[in-house]
């Protein structure tokens, strides 16, 4: 029987093979989704009936010599908040339990077409916006590792089917690091790609249509392999683009890790990680040093780190007050005069959900001199090796926003700080591939990123396959066999 954790481009060989049909890979999901998905809560739209009507059109297609696509036969779940035809699509929102998607989402399409069959969506948190995924529609998703972790969010429930062996393959979104903690948190593969080269429609809730700033979607996976499998999918432009323009991503041109020129950041006074984070980072570095790659802890853009941070903050609580109404936007406009110039990271979240038009021209003209600083930096460098969260994934925690804290290495720091080491590549529109690298002292994953310059999707997960020879790739959670 084919291993449920094999890679989505082994399932679909298997298919091809007809060693595996897509009717008993299917049923395989489903039946562990039934066995073990009550304690972790991932796959919380089940769409079994249709899943198991789309493996048998797999397996008829297949038997009369028509493959569909290179994954054919498939098995694969995907984020609540993209719209597959039928489902609700509601973002955790309340409001929108009722919102019943009457069309897929473009990456739904792309994937549909490529074979894959479709058989559940998986949790977020409120709105999409959280280093956890819990809500007052589907409940709280907990971590495979540990029942008492968060998954990681907003595509906290993308990462635990994963990690659990209840898909073949994932899809979430990123403008926080919601695919990248995720799979940093779960020991997953995970890729936030260049703004813009993924079509994001169907992504959104009624209404919903224009590209959001700075945020972007794309592919989680057990393996580099099937992210780079996924990107030959799903990048192209939208339906509202795609009479004008194409795309054509630059492939990697390195075989070795010892070609490489890689940059590595450990940790920043800015966000401090742990220790045992920053440690992990110089390994990678020491052993890429050691295979002959050229390496530097002291490389970096000539950027000034805190306004590429405020920039940052400013353009994603814009869009994430996007849906304010008036009387919110007014009572934030009377906190923002009253907030203390000391107010913090948690003080950001009132102080740009109220920003005027021309505000954000002057930021988005300071993000694109940010962009040019480190496509000078990615002339140097190939790769930018850093953390993606400051610590392991962190116990749950349903408090409001402004009391939570993380504690690092028995220090305090801003539940929102935590958006440093993702907010620094998504400004800039950088590509990023999370990659798992071991556990951590307490078992727990510990995942990093490969920054490069952008539309260099394919050569940071290449490096992240490569990467994986050396060090192994995604280990299974050892309580869902």
């Amino acid at each position: 029987m084919i291993d449920a954790y094999a890679s989505a481009t082994e399932l679909a060989a298997a298919i091809q093979r007809k060693e595996v049909s897509s009717r008993e890979l299917t049923d395989l999901y489903i039946d562990r989704v039934e066995r073990y998905d009550e304690q972790i809560n991932a796959v919380v739209v089940r769409d079994f009936e249709r899943g198991r009507q789309a493996a048998d059109a797999a397996d008829e297609a297949l038997a009369k010599g028509e493959p569909l696509g290179p994954l054919h036969g498939v098995p694969m779940t995907i984020k609540e908040a993209y719209d597959i035809e039928g489902l609700p699509t509601t973002w955790g929102i309340p409001e929108f339990r009722d919102n019943v998607a009457l069309r897929d989402a473009d990456s739904v399409q792309r994937l549909k077409a490529a074979g894959a069959v479709f058989f559940g969506k998986t949790n977020v948190p409120l709105n999409l916006g959280d280093f956890q995924s819990f809500n007052d529609i589907y409940g709280t998703t907990n971590n495979p590792w540990d029942l008492s972790r968060t998954p990681g969010g907003s595509s906290g429930g993308s990462s635990a089917a994963l990690a659990a062996g209840l898909t073949g393959l994932e899809a979430g979104s990123d403008i926080g690091g919601s695919i990248r903690n995720p799979a940093h948190f779960c020991g997953i593969y995970g890729h936030k790609p260049t703004w813009g080269i993924v079509s994001d429609e169907g992504h959104a809730l009624p209404g919903g249509l224009a590209p959001a700033d700075i945020a972007v979607v794309g592919p989680m996976a057990r393996s580099a392999e099937d992210l780079a499998l996924s990107m030959d999918i799903v990048a192209g432009a939208g339906r509202t683009d795609r009479r004008g323009w194409q795309l054509q991503l630059p492939k990697p041109v390195k075989s070795k890790l010892s070609e490489y020129r890689v940059a590595i950041w450990p940790t920043d006074p800015r966000a401090p990680v742990s220790a045992e984070t920053a440690d992990r980072v110089q390994a990678m570095g020491d052993l890429l040093a050691k295979l002959g790659a050229t390496v530097s802890d002291s490389a970096r853009p000539d950027i000034d780190l805190d306004e590429s941070y405020e920039i940052y903050s400013s353009l994603l609580w814009g869009v994430m007050a996007q849906g304010l109404s008036e009387e919110e936007k007014a009572q934030n406009r009377q906190l923002r005069n009253e907030l203390p110039p000391d107010a913090g990271v948690q003080g950001d979240l009132v102080r740009f959900s109220v920003q005027e038009h021309g505000e954000w021209l002057d930021y988005n003209n300071r993000r694109f001199h940010l962009r040019q600083a480190w496509e000078t930096f990615f002339g140097e460098w190939d790769i930018l090796l850093c953390p993606q969260m400051a610590t392991e994934a962190f116990p749950h925690d349903h408090s409001g926003y402004i009391e939570r804290a993380i504690t690092v290495d028995n220090e305090q720091q801003d539940y929102f700080q935590q958006l440093f080491w993702a907010g620094t590549i998504t400004v800039a529109h950088l590509p990023s591939t999370v990659f798992p690298t071991g556990p951590s002292r307490s078992g727990l994953p510990i995942g990093l990123q490969a920054v490069s310059a952008e539309f260099n999707d394919y050569v940071t997960i290449d490096f992240a396959r490569l990467m994986a020879q050396e060090i192994g790739g995604f280990v299974p959670p050892p309580d869902y066999p």
